[in-house]
């Protein structure tokens, strides 16, 4: 739906906008100058844990993130904070904490913020970071003969969903916010040794969603080997269960058309492809060399397919 009303927005060319959002990158970048340019993005959204501090710390991981994805270095943040006008205040000093300090984490500076009165809380940040305009790492670099490379394991969305239904361990719910917690600074610092070619951080979209977005961007296809895919610990139980996020079906409707499965998957795995991730892993594609380096140096980094030649579908599991 946004595709087809933003395809009626106005467009006004601008040399100095280096990535807009023709692409589907994670952020926007504009060029200052020749050895400098901006990162922008924002990213907010409603509980996903029960404890405010938490929430607010994942909620700040997961707007850093796309900086990280493009390749930059978050310098400030401006809150943006939806709560309700007779809410508990102490939950809403949490849930800032948590923000705050994750930001601080980050080196990133907290100038201030915007709130409205909302029956529905949500929460989140705009984020400004800074990038040198030649090492962008954007949707549309992937090259046939590229490895594809992931940083994190995959489920936040099923396991919070079971969360929400009483079925989550507190195990599995540890695991899932440790996971979203991981700021993708050591990521993003780790694929900068190398020859990066394209780059996106899998979030609400879940894998396919993301991965649509490199392959549509870059004119390849992407040929994922699901049998390398990791997952949090829990999570292809609570997807047999039917812990299934709303977002889920919402992704698979979307993204579903761009894909061609080579053999039949089980269901848990298959949703799971969808499954809307907060605050996942970089997806990087970059040199069979570098990759078997990166995944050598990087102990989170593991590789889960590779770069090919547009095909039929911009997306093959294998």
């Amino acid at each position: 739906m946004l595709d087809q009303v933003l395809a009626t927005v106005p467009r006004w060319p601008d040399e100095r906008v280096l990535i807009g959002f023709d692409t589907a990158d994670d952020a926007g970048v504009y060029k200052l100058t020749a050895e400098l340019a901006l990162v922008q993005t924002v990213d907010f959204f409603t509980p996903i844990v029960d404890d405010p501090y938490t929430f607010g710390a994942i909620a700040a991981a997961n707007a850093l993130s796309d900086v990280y994805a493009m390749g930059g270095r978050p310098i400030s943040a401006l809150s943006i904070v939806a709560y309700p006008a007779n809410g508990d205040l102490n939950d809403l000093e949490q849930i800032l904490r948590g923000g705050a300090e994750k930001m601080h984490e980050a080196a990133c500076s907290v100038l201030g913020g915007h709130s409205v009165a909302d029956e529905e809380i949500k929460f989140g940040y705009a984020v400004t970071g800074t990038v040198h305009p030649g090492r962008v790492k954007p949707n549309a670099g992937a090259r046939p003969g590229d490895a594809l490379v992931f940083t994190k394991r995959l489920g936040t969305g099923v396991i919070a969903t079971a969360l929400k239904r009483g079925l989550a361990s507190d195990a599995h719910v540890d695991e899932a916010i440790r996971s979203m917690l991981t700021l993708n600074r050591a990521a993003c610092e780790a694929m900068l040794r190398f020859d990066v070619h394209g780059c996106t951080d899998v979030s609400g979209f879940g894998l396919i969603g993301h991965a649509r977005e490199i392959a549509l961007a870059s004119s390849v296809t992407l040929e994922i080997e699901v049998d390398r895919l990791r997952w949090l610990p829990g999570a292809l139980d609570y997807a047999r269960q039917g812990a299934l996020p709303g977002g889920l079906a919402n992704n698979r409707d979307f993204a579903s058309c761009v894909v061609s499965a080579l053999r039949e998957l089980p269901p848990e795995i298959e949703n799971l492809l969808y499954d809307p991730q907060t605050s996942g892993g970089l997806l990087i594609a970059l040199p069979e060399t570098d990759a078997a380096l990166l995944e050598r140096t990087f102990d989170a980094a593991y590789r889960i397919g590779r770069v090919l030649a547009r095909g039929a579908k911009p997306i093959q599991l294998l």
